[in-house]
């Protein structure tokens, strides 16, 4: 690979780009601050001027947050917001025993089954880059799972402030479901005797039609074959969005900007995606996947999905169980300044995940995995800003994601096998969630 490639990505430009998404706030998908980030990509892609854009839109009943409060027994209040598709409470509230049941694992929940019914749950947050993590989704659904009235998570760190994340997905039987600061569930803690204390709970929040839309641009090959290289737009209303996802999605421009003169001539394409609605679920990337016929599936080589890519001074390549493709990211980031981990086991924390399950070759790149003192500890959080990027390692990570890709385009053999059904079902190893901590959830 000619380096003059990678020499060309600039840090200037990149910084720009990132300054300018986190200028339109958390980009909460839906709000306007969305779709001004929406916006200015389309503009920033429009520039490239070798492809050609379009988008994919789809409607889809969103979910607009409006208040919450918790209350102890004496009026004490604790800081609160209500967590993605949470369902709304009635005016008055729910006046309901709390249940603390500590960090929240499996073994939490069986041990207190018989105490969940009809009470809300508190659970702790954790640092979410980890094997051993148990992420907020598999908390709320075994809440749920148990007869819990309503559920409440803690932040994990102190002083940050609330944390935010996604809770139900929009059914029926979804219970209310709040973010709490570290000091609030102290203080519920603190408050609970024999485990429980009572509070009132309220959520007001309402459903309501969006438009969701896939940013799509394209730069052809010499053949009908595509590499993508795609990360999500939208964030959470407490900050900038910053590390997750203006850091991904900024690469991802200046990767189209730095592809696109040498695209034509490569045997694939590169397809530049900018998702929606991923901090709901990975709803967006789960409905473009699912909508596509299995003879486009067939078409993608690979899939480069950028999520959170700066923060340590190390990158994960989440492969999901994908050996070929944990090679050929190994072989093209040997020699890179930035280490690259494989973690292997299945992740479904962003993007990359739905095109796991609809069998096509893809990964995540994504900075701080086991390091529980990156910055990336601050997603979902009010920390979240642009000062905890550090830029010149964003230019880095980018710059290593488009050589990835380029490679992948340049590539006259297959890069991975497809897989069928099976074999995606074989990866997965679901187990019951009451007496495993071993299943995978999205984001």
């Amino acid at each position: 690979m000619d380096n003059r490639f990678e020499q060309a990505f600039s840090l200037e430009q990149l910084r720009s780009d990132v300054n300018a998404l986190c200028d339109c706030g958390g980009r909460f998908a839906g709000s306007e601050s969305e779709l001004r980030a929406r916006r200015f990509a389309e503009a920033r892609l429009n520039e490239i001027g070798a492809g050609q854009s379009r988008s994919i839109d789809y409607p889809y009943t969103g979910w607009e947050r409006r208040s919450s409060s918790v209350e102890l027994a004496d009026g004490t209040a604790i800081e609160s917001t209500s967590l993605v598709l949470s369902p709304s409470t009635p005016p008055e509230g729910h006046e309901l025993e709390l249940i603390d049941l500590g960090r929240g694992t499996s073994d939490d929940f069986v041990r207190e089954r018989e105490r969940l019914r009809g009470r809300a749950v508190l659970v702790r947050h954790e640092f979410p880059f980890t094997v051993r993590h148990v992420h907020r989704r598999r908390k709320y659904d075994w809440a749920k799972r148990g007869g819990a009235a309503a559920f409440c998570i803690a932040n994990y760190l102190p002083g940050v402030g609330v944390v935010s994340g996604s809770s139900g997905r929009g059914d029926a039987d979804d219970i209310p479901a709040v973010g709490l600061s570290y000091e609030g569930g102290a203080k519920l803690a603190a408050a609970a005797s024999d485990g429980m204390t009572k509070i009132r709970l309220r959520v007001d929040a309402r459903r309501v039609p969006l438009q969701g839309r896939h940013i799509v641009y394209e730069i052809p090959g010499r053949t009908d074959e595509w590499v993508i290289v795609c990360a999500h737009l939208d964030g959470h209303h407490l900050a900038e969005s910053a590390l997750d996802n203006a850091t991904g999605a900024a690469s991802v421009l200046e990767i189209g900007r730095r592809l696109a003169p040498l695209a034509g001539k490569l045997r694939r394409g590169v397809r530049l995606m900018l998702f929606t609605f991923e901090e709901w679920g990975l709803y967006g990337s789960s409905r473009y996947v699912t909508e596509l016929p299995k003879s486009e599936r067939d078409k993608i080589a690979l899939v480069v999905n950028l999520d959170t890519i700066v923060g340590s001074d190390r990158l994960s390549a989440l492969i999901s169980e994908m050996e070929d493709v944990g090679r050929f990211v190994e072989r093209h980031t040997q020699n890179a300044p930035i280490p690259v981990d494989l973690v292997r086991p299945v992740m479904g924390n962003s993007d990359h995940y739905n095109f796991f399950l609809g069998g096509i070759p893809s990964f995540r790149l994504i900075a701080g995995y086991e390091d529980p003192g990156a910055q990336t500890r601050f997603l979902l959080t009010p920390a979240d800003t642009r000062a905890r990027i550090d830029v010149e390692r964003l230019l880095i990570a980018a710059q290593m994601a488009g050589r990835i890709a380029y490679e992948a385009c340049a590539s006259e053999q297959p890069i991975a096998a497809h897989l069928d059904d099976e074999a995606v079902r074989a990866r997965l190893d679901i187990e019951d969630p009451w007496v495993s901590d071993r299943v995978k959830c999205a984001s």
